[in-house]
């Protein structure tokens, strides 16, 4: 079979994959771009753009049912689902529709549809086609990992893309996993007007952030009536047409459970099992992900990973930046490595969790000496004013430096406040900076003003 001849491959066309394929084109380098379902990756198609639109759907729902307590009066809100999902479908396919025109723009690179797989170090196949470049770089992202639960392969579950495209308010909705996907869903299903139980295998609630953290997310969800059940694993379901039946273990022993859905969401697993990456000789750990130095080398020879596959922390920014860093060692020249790089991150439950550097629970267990500042949200005066004042602020500052080493944000648009303590620890300015700038009244940023007093 005849190879075609490429100068890069690039696997997937996620956001890492589709701006580093431009990138090698517009340096000159004749590229191939294969993508096995749709450009934009899971970010575009099942994560970030119709999850955060359904979110806010969710909020516009809860703020009229909420509507009395701003002295407004109105009915109940009524779900049209069909019309949520035309919204939803809309945004996606304008988000990849353009960027897929941006693509095929672009001189010297060829977007080819299709399932790659290696046949060796330097070449892929897909479809009747074989290709080869001595530059093959992998950004084929993850998919929802399905337990080995007794029964689970015989009833009509969902997952994070399914549940999106239902067309109905499920009436009682159970979900599997107490994480990110399972707490955002939870909420904004709650919001639309779902009964919601949440299993969550661990005893301890959102393990990776500070316990006061954890503990006001939980009563928060809890407060919005969702039923959050911690130390339960799931070990069968079943269904009898009309209902699912859940049967879970505990310390106290075994409980049964009834609802119409079920939504697994306990994790993902890496798209590298259908990828041919041992005739690469790309080594995967014991989970699948492929391995990579701090460049994002493989094992093999001029192979990179990039993005969710790579293991680490799953978020876009972070697969956006593993291109940028691409793109400067390939192309530019450059010698950059992510050692030490920051990992903010969002988690998009009402109110927002937005954290970025040391947690205080970190600190301690590293012997790093620290100030905690924290302040509830109910001292922020936007806050006040938008009736939005759940959760509080918490920062780490270093009492040598009075440098900003971490924070946690859970309130209104924690996100962003997050983002502005990013950009000062980036620009090297201090809490006393912080507490002393003239910052606009009343404005949620604001707060940083009181909070690093």
């Amino acid at each position: 079979m005849r190879k075609e001849a490429f100068d890069a491959i690039v696997i997937g066309a996620g956001q890492g994959g589709d701006p580093l394929a431009r990138a090698f084109a517009q340096s000159g380098k004749r590229t191939a771009l294969i993508e096995r379902a749709a450009v934009g990756g899971t970010c575009v198609n099942y994560g970030c753009t119709p999850t955060k639109t359904l979110v806010h759907i969710a909020k516009v729902a809860n703020t009229v049912r909420r509507s009395e307590e701003y002295g407004v009066h109105s009915s109940a809100p009524e779900m049209d689902m069909l019309k949520v999902r035309e919204l939803k479908r809309a945004i996606v396919a304008d988000f990849r529709d353009g960027t897929e025109a941006k693509i095929k723009k672009v001189a010297n690179l060829e977007l080819i549809y299709g399932h790659a797989r290696f046949t060796s170090p330097k070449t892929v196949t897909v479809g009747p086609r074989t290709l080869q470049a001595e530059t093959i770089c992998v950004n084929t992202g993850t998919r929802p990992l399905i337990p080995p639960v007794e029964g689970l392969d015989k009833v009509p579950y969902l997952d994070n893309a399914s549940i999106m495209e239902l067309d109905r308010v499920p009436d009682s909705l159970l979900i599997m996993g107490g994480g990110y996907i399972g707490l955002e869903f939870g909420q904004m299903y709650a919001r639309f007007g779902s009964r919601v139980t949440i299993f969550e295998h661990g005893t301890r609630f959102l393990p990776r952030e500070d316990r006061d953290v954890a503990d006001e997310v939980l009563k928060i969800l809890r407060e919005d009536g969702i039923d959050i059940r911690l130390g339960y694993n799931v070990k069968r379901v079943s269904h009898d047409g009309a209902r699912l039946h859940l049967g879970a273990e505990t310390a106290n022993g075994k409980e049964r459970f009834e609802g119409t859905d079920l939504l697994v969401a306990v994790g993902r697993r890496p798209n590298t099992d259908d990828l041919g990456i041992e005739l690469a000789g790309i080594e995967v750990d014991e989970h699948g992900y492929i391995k990579t130095d701090p460049k994002l080398k493989t094992t093999a020879p001029g192979i990179f990973a990039l993005g969710d596959v790579k293991g680490g922390p799953a978020f876009t920014h972070i697969s956006y930046d593993d291109f940028r860093l691409l793109k400067e060692n390939l192309i530019d020249g450059g010698d950059r490595k992510i050692t030490g790089r920051p990992i903010p991150y969002c988690m998009f439950t009402d109110p927002q969790l937005g954290r970025v550097g040391l947690s205080e629970e970190e600190a301690k267990k590293n012997g790093i000496d620290c100030k905690v500042c924290k302040m509830p949200m109910a001292n922020v005066a936007r806050a006040l004013e938008m009736n939005e004042s759940r959760g509080f602020i918490k920062a780490l500052v270093d009492p040598g430096t009075d440098k900003i080493l971490g924070a946690a944000v859970l309130g209104v648009e924690g996100g962003e406040v997050m983002s502005m303590i990013e950009l000062a620890m980036l620009g090297g300015l201090t809490a006393t900076d912080l507490r002393n700038g003239i910052l606009a009244h009343p404005t949620l940023s604001e707060l940083l003003n009181n909070l690093f007093m």
